[in-house]
């Protein structure tokens, strides 16, 4: 396969100053919100949502000052409000901002994902930098908000795909760009871990018990933008992530993860349709849950010097088929994917093409890898920070992680109208063949929670 000059020149310029070391910190004067700092300057960095996956994210800003955090469970957030007693503590993000608009230069979010909009939101509107775990947002629509307003606001965003800065991404990238399984025609990626948590059909019956809400919670705000519901454990601290008025199933917990490479590597945008097959769910009874196991298909139009691809997502009890050309010994990734070209197959894990191989072995000892063409970068902590500082886009900012959120999420709206293909006009952000998809697309919030 030829080499995408356009898409290796985007990406170029995107991380090409991504490669400095970090900075040696001082203490910071002030600094006006979205402007760069200079080299010697400290952020200030609230977090929202800092227990659980935000605060083993905020932790690795703990070189910069963490001035605030909130959280809406101060059980949860125990062991950070404990780590950094000096940070202000508040329940409400909106409070947070109306009170500290003027000490904060960035935000981490690391809520469920029906939250992540109206905080991203909030913050970039009063001018703040954002890290956003994945995936980015819960709806289509809040996506291509969230896009304009980044865009609009000239803030320094990252999508918390952490793999997206790893030298396997980049490595594979160049293994396609030089062609070494020729012209990709098809994908499969794959994730079966927790499937418990994916699947929740088991818990529907609970949805009717009323258990107390604990003190240590405030539900209310916990929910957000999502219609109002009485609390149960069963959705907090974690099993909300198959329950799909909070979360985005597998698909959406992890194709910023194993979709990552190839979306980079063969600049996949938006597809034409998606169709999915999901075992043992019914789209009426388990509206409100993800299916105990997936099969979704995308097809991709050809672009640029590539021809037409094919992308198979399994999760759960759906596995993918062997691949030819992996040796009957070896398993393919749990969580990864196979890419299949004309000329051979490539196998990579998780987080950035983790353990990328063309298989079998034989040919990857055959196999004379290119010399080196992207930068590589510190990390994607690093490269925030640094963005920041350097004013420039990060290499996961909300022009690219869109995108690649907006894969799951049109994965969930296909699940919703399982066995039926689904044809997706990208541009104007709506199906052109299902009136009740489109319904899903930008579905409403409960009032107040509007972005």
């Amino acid at each position: 396969m030829q080499r995408d000059h356009r898409v290796n020149r985007r990406q170029f310029v995107r991380t090409a100053t991504a490669g400095a070391a970090l900075f040696t910190i001082v203490p910071r004067t002030a600094l006006a919100s979205a402007d760069a700092p200079g080299a010697n300057d400290k952020l200030n960095i609230a977090g929202v949502g800092v227990g659980g996956q935000g605060w083993g994210v905020l932790q690795q800003f703990r070189n910069e000052n963490i001035v605030a955090l909130c959280d809406v469970d101060d059980q949860r957030a125990g062991a950070a409000f404990e780590a950094l007693p000096d940070a202000r503590r508040f329940r409400d993000f909106r409070k947070m901002f109306d009170e500290m608009e003027s000490q904060i230069d960035a935000v981490v979010v690391g809520t469920p994902d029906h939250t992540h909009a109206v905080i991203c939101m909030e913050a970039m509107k009063r001018k703040k930098h954002v890290f956003c775990e994945k995936p980015l947002a819960h709806t289509i629509h809040e996506i291509r908000r969230l896009m304009d307003t980044a865009r609009e606001s000239g803030v320094v965003t990252q999508l918390g795909n952490q793999g997206h800065s790893s030298p396997s991404i980049r490595m594979f990238c160049e293994w396609i760009w030089d062609g070494a399984i020729g012209q990709v025609q098809e994908v499969h990626a794959c994730c079966d871990a927790f499937r418990d948590v994916y699947s929740q059909i088991r818990n529907l019956p609970k949805r009717d018990e009323r258990p107390e809400v604990p003190g240590h919670l405030d539900w209310d705000l916990w929910l957000g933008p999502a219609a109002h519901r009485a609390y149960h454990p069963m959705y907090v601290p974690w099993n909300w992530r198959g329950w799909t008025p909070f979360g985005t199933g597998c698909i959406g917990d992890w194709i910023c993860h194993v979709v990552d490479p190839v979306f980079w590597a063969l600049d996949l945008g938006s597809p034409e349709s998606v169709q999915a097959e999901a075992d043992g769910y019914d789209p009426v009874e388990h509206a409100d849950v993800y299916p105990p196991g997936t099969a979704i298909t995308f097809e991709f139009a050809a672009k640029g010097e590539r021809g037409p691809v094919k992308l198979v997502w399994f999760d759960g009890d759906r596995r993918p088929p062997h691949p030819k050309d992996l040796e009957a010994d070896r398993n393919p990734p749990g969580i990864g994917a196979v890419v299949m070209g004309d000329q051979g197959t490539i196998t990579y894990g998780s987080h950035g093409a983790g353990g990328v191989r063309l298989v079998p072995e034989a040919k990857m000892q055959e196999y004379q890898t290119p010399e080196p063409s992207l930068p590589r970068v510190p990390g994607h902590y690093a490269d925030w920070i640094n963005a920041i500082r350097e004013n420039r886009p990060a290499g996961s900012d909300f022009s690219y992680g869109g995108p690649l959120t907006e894969l799951g999420l049109l994965g969930m709206i296909a699940v919703r109208m399982a066995g039926t293909k689904l044809v997706w006009d990208g541009p104007n952000m709506r199906f052109t063949n299902n009136d009740e998809a489109n319904h899903w697309v930008s579905p409403p919030v409960r009032s107040g929670w509007e972005i």
